[in-house]
């Protein structure tokens, strides 16, 4: 009687093990820049993965650093990459160690952002009122993409302005400050981006195309991550939105005390019919 109690007790617990053994799921590791849209996207992106079984870790690093970490399968994932342009140089590099799922988000765009009140409508008009913006571009981190090609943007034209290296967050305080106050101020930009919903902006014109055309947001993950996890790879490669659904998230993203989390779980059970196509159902 003994043994056959020790028997079933041994049966159950291996049942037990082999069950929680196929519930579990490995960690899928995103890795993005911290931009409000990057930012809005992987938070999106982990709470439907959330949704799935996974557990997500998020880290927010500088782009030369993403990209280093998916060629060197220190991430799986990242929905930020911005081609062909933008990160067009980092993605050459490592093209061969990575998977590219397409694009997450269409219609973006680069370049260089002035207040609707400003009176010039191009780059070449800059030189002739570099004191009105006080001989300064406001840039955003040395290694972003934008800031790579306005560099020479700022060469092609000849620009005799300071430009500036910031960062994300500092460069829309330096904007806010500046419309407050109606003063002209020139930017790097790029939508999507919050900014857009909160102020009447415009770019410049870019007659020579330094700053280059549409670009889209892409997906893109390590080598080997779609064959080691399908279903995860399967949901992230599914992941695509306009770009006015996005720039709405940002937009409450950005309001005080926001949890970028909550408010992606809040997205999803809003836009069920998103949800159920993301996962696959």
């Amino acid at each position: 009687m003994l043994k056959r109690i020790y028997a079933l007790f041994i049966v159950a617990v291996l049942m037990l093990s082999s069950g929680s053994a196929f519930a579990e799921k490995p960690v899928i590791k995103l890795v993005s820049t911290p931009y409000s849209c990057a930012i809005t996207t992987t938070n999106v992106a982990a709470a439907v993965l959330d949704r799935a079984g996974y557990e997500c870790e998020m880290n927010m690093v500088s782009v030369a650093t993403m990209w280093k970490a998916l060629e060197m399968g220190e991430a799986d994932a990242t929905l930020a990459a911005w081609l062909p342009e933008t990160h067009g140089t980092y993605y050459a590099e490592v093209k061969d160690s990575v998977e590219n799922y397409g694009v997450n988000t269409a219609g973006a765009r680069l370049g260089w952002v002035v207040p609707e009140y400003v009176t010039i409508d191009s780059i070449t008009e800059l030189n002739d009122n570099k004191e009105k913006f006080d001989n300064e571009i406001i840039g955003i981190a040395p290694s972003a993409g934008l800031m790579l090609l306005s560099e020479k943007a700022v060469k092609a034209y000849d620009i005799d302005m300071e430009l500036k290296e910031s960062s994300g967050s500092a460069m829309t305080a330096v904007l806010g400050d500046s419309i407050r106050q109606n003063k002209w101020v020139v930017v790097t930009g790029w939508s999507p981006h919050w900014k857009f919903g909160r102020w009447d902006l415009k770019y410049l014109e870019d007659p020579k195309g330094i700053l280059g055309g549409p670009e889209e947001i892409v997906t893109i993950a390590r080598k080997g991550f779609s064959k080691e996890q399908p279903e995860a790879a399967a949901i992230l490669d599914r992941i695509e939105w306009d770009i006015d659904t996005m720039q709405n998230l940002m937009a409450e993203n950005e309001k005080p005390e926001a949890d970028p989390m909550k408010n992606a779980q809040t997205f999803l059970d809003e836009h069920p019919e998103l949800l159920k196509k993301w996962l696959g159902k």
